[in-house]
């Protein structure tokens, strides 16, 4: 005889095991399901514009928190950059660690300092550096080192008609084009106040890339010119300027 049990009617009467998944979308899921149904049929375009939209705002999260392009506006910086290029600007290089180094290509807000508006420059000389121009040889020495900067130097380019003794304060940086003969930068503001020196506060990122043109597209090589430069000293008395203006 048959001994297994058979269902009775209450048995068959019980609730779906609510781990079975096989069944039809809780009442959560159609929730969503139905709300976002009625948001993309009231967007003009609909799931296409929902996406476009999506997109547009992680880009402008991007822009403000991580990366932006920043079109080159004059040749101060040629030969690596000329006018009309876009470079990409890390806004988190110096978040989470150390802050601009000598060598980086920096853009920064120049308001108050250099002008209203966006700069790209090369940073040469940190807080507490001694940034003299020139030695004998006609490069520039920073902390007792000379430097050579042929390497990003504008072809035909000194590396300053303009003679200087400056230190650098804690906090500040100074900066220069690589088309020494053709920039406006810390040499053209040493009696003005802040001396030429840029807040590090007011920096924006340092350009990593360039993207366009594509057909020069690619990474910013960093330079090991200012390797070897021994470290500054924040209490090294402050030389007054000796030159004002470049060539």
């Amino acid at each position: 005889m048959d001994t297994a049990a058979q269902p009775t009617e209450r048995d068959r009467s019980l609730p779906p095991d609510p781990e079975d998944s096989s069944g039809t979308p809780g009442a959560e899921g159609r929730s969503r399901s139905a709300l976002a149904s009625r948001f993309t049929d009231r967007l003009p375009g609909g799931r296409i514009s929902l996406t476009l939209l999506l997109c547009l705002l992680f880009l402008l999260a991007v822009n403000m928190f991580v990366a932006r392009p920043f079109e080159i506006p004059s040749g101060s910086m040629e030969k690596g950059l000329r006018v009309g290029d876009r470079v990409l600007v890390n806004k988190l290089a110096y978040t989470f660690g150390d802050g601009p180094a000598r060598g980086d290509v920096i853009v920064f807000d120049g308001t108050g300092y250099f002008g209203d508006a966006d700069y790209i420059k090369r940073v040469v000389g940190v807080g507490g550096d001694h940034v003299v121009c020139c030695d004998g040889e006609g490069r520039i020495r920073v902390n007792g080192r000379s430097v050579d900067e042929s390497g990003f130097l504008f072809p035909g380019d000194s590396p300053s008609t303009v003679r200087f003794d400056v230190v650098v304060p804690e906090g500040r940086l100074f900066v220069l084009g690589d088309h020494r003969g053709s920039s406006s930068d810390s040499r053209d503001r040493l009696g003005s106040p802040g001396g030429g020196m840029v807040p590090v506060e007011k920096v924006v990122g340092r350009a990593e890339g360039l993207v366009w043109p594509f057909g020069r597209a690619g990474r910013l090589e960093p330079t090991d010119a200012y390797d070897k430069v021994p470290a500054g000293e924040a209490s090294a008395p402050a030389a007054a300027p000796t030159g004002g203006g470049h060539g």
